[in-house]
């Protein structure tokens, strides 16, 4: 809570002024908030640049154990690096604007980096006034090194230092995150939303070893409109295919890390080359194609969050496919002044085949709570208990499981 009383708070006031056309919030506002919205008659008054960011620290105390096979690295109770991000944002021109978020400090790189942006279009003004405007009162473009738009679960997960828009600490144990070169196009009306993509299918990008990496598809479509002003109703559908690659990254393209530090992890793990604790990759490193359902339901301050996802791929090494399926569903209740509290639980397992040829379980409980302090200040607390079965007696995760509690503050702006 040190930075709490480090950083300086804006007003809502001040924060409205710094908006920009057709962006999601980057505080309590955008919660609940998914694709950033769509509005063709935001006024455009020039050239505006938006300079923001966000900081985390967490206090861990969590215990491990698994059979005792593979020895793991002894931990205690206390807190993990602070995080940070700073966000760049420009709007460039009427229904043009800039995102560029850098990490100034991670669990995977101390030192600073990009993460990655992108370029979005809702107008085509700069062609002509007006220039297919009929059209474009429903579409967005976007293009970019950016955070690909598989699922809504990467609408809800912790992205380094900014963690407002996730109710709990920890991400999913399958993590679907990537940030690829690429692009997307949007449809929305009446709230109905489509998306198709294409990417280059790769994290880190280079020119050597042509054809080894195909191209990456994507889409989604669904459904996100109110019912009535209590009742909001969204359902997505999403896919993500890639039938050859160096390298597959849907589960392991988070360059960041998870928030649960050192756990299962053997004797002589470092918190930047092992920075997934507590997370699974199926490793399909040749192909994979995953798919992923997002029901979500809010009524007064009743929410509901589900993912049911299948991935099936396969390695270098193998002949066949094998599968994954992962299930997950968020119950929080948001209550006090504008929401500013909220008690929840999550429940998510992951089972499927290792490369091993092992059928493995993996589950985790979590409970938690927040109170937004201020439209820019979150407090968090929430229990994890995370078990895992199938593993083989040599695999450190035989007999494993980790549980305990974890204390986070967030501050966006």
């Amino acid at each position: 809570m040190v930075l709490c009383m480090v950083f300086p708070v804006v007003s809502l006031n001040a924060q409205e002024k710094r908006d920009l056309n057709n962006y999601r919030f980057p505080d309590k506002r955008g919660i609940n908030q998914f694709e950033a919205p769509k509005d063709t008659d935001a006024i455009f008054d020039g050239v505006k640049v938006r300079l923001g960011g966000a900081s985390t620290l967490q206090f861990q105390a969590i215990d491990h154990e698994n059979s005792g096979s593979v020895e793991l690295i002894e931990i205690g109770d206390n807190f993990n690096l602070a995080t940070a991000n700073l966000d760049l944002d420009v709007q460039l021109y009427d229904g043009v604007r800039m995102h560029l978020r850098t990490y100034l400090s991670s669990r995977h790189h101390t030192e600073t980096y990009v993460k990655g942006g992108y370029f979005q279009i809702d107008k085509l003004d700069f062609i002509r006034e007006g220039f297919m405007q009929d059209l474009m009162q429903y579409v967005t473009i976007r293009i970019g090194h950016m955070e690909n738009n598989y699922g809504d679960a990467h609408f809800r997960r912790s992205d380094n230092a900014q963690a407002f828009y996730n109710p709990f600490v920890g991400n999913l144990i399958m993590d679907g995150f990537t940030t690829e070169v690429g692009g997307e196009v949007y449809f929305r009306k009446n709230g109905f939303i489509s998306m198709i993509g294409l990417t280059n299918g790769k994290l880190n990008q280079s020119v050597t070893s042509p054809g080894d990496t195909k191209a990456s598809f994507l889409a989604k479509i669904g459904y996100d409109d109110y019912v009535n002003s209590d009742l909001r109703l969204r359902l997505t559908g999403s896919v993500y295919t890639t039938g050859k690659n160096a390298g597959t990254h849907l589960y392991s393209g988070d360059r960041a890390g998870s928030r649960y530090y050192y756990v299962m992890e053997e004797v002589g793990a470092s918190a930047s080359t092992n920075f997934r604790s507590g997370r699974w990759n199926p490793e399909f490193d040749n192909e994979l194609t995953s798919l992923m359902f997002n029901p979500f339901v809010k009524y007064k301050g009743l929410e509901f969050f589900g993912v049911i996802e299948h991935s099936k791929g396969k390695s270098d090494s193998e002949t066949s496919d094998r599968s994954f399926n992962q299930f997950s569903g968020e119950l929080l209740y948001r209550f006090g002044n504008d929401e500013n509290f909220y008690v929840g639980t999550r429940y998510n397992t992951v089972s499927g085949e290792t490369n091993t040829g092992d059928d493995v379980d993996i589950k985790r409980l979590q409970l938690g709570g927040g109170w937004f302090m201020t439209n820019n200040i979150l407090a968090k607390v929430e229990y994890v208990n995370q078990t895992y079965d199938g593993f083989p007696s040599d695999n450190i995760y035989n007999e494993g499981k980790f549980n305990g509690l974890m204390l986070e503050a967030v501050i966006s702006f």
